[in-house]
């Protein structure tokens, strides 16, 4: 193999911090009303199950005995 003795094509690159191009990228096409629509019921549908595994699981992660809680005595125990 032979040897270049011209230093490589866009060596700059490396040497640089960061590419700039003055080519722009195509624009992203836009999304239509359907995948809108899709995302915002996936959307929703992850919002709902964190909100949901939420209001099932605050009552595990309640410590000690509920204050509210009426303790219910059979008329045997009254002792009439």
């Amino acid at each position: 193999m032979f040897r270049r003795r011209e230093p490589v094509p866009f060596a700059f690159i490396a040497e640089a911090d960061r590419f700039r191009s003055n080519v722009a990228p195509p624009p992203r096409p836009r999304a239509t009303p359907s995948q809108i629509a899709g995302r915002t019921l996936i959307g929703l549908t992850i919002v709902a199950g964190f909100v949901g595994s939420l209001l099932f699981g605050l009552p595990a992660l309640e410590t000690g005995p509920r204050t509210t809680h009426q303790v219910q005595q059979s008329e045997a125990s009254n002792g009439r």
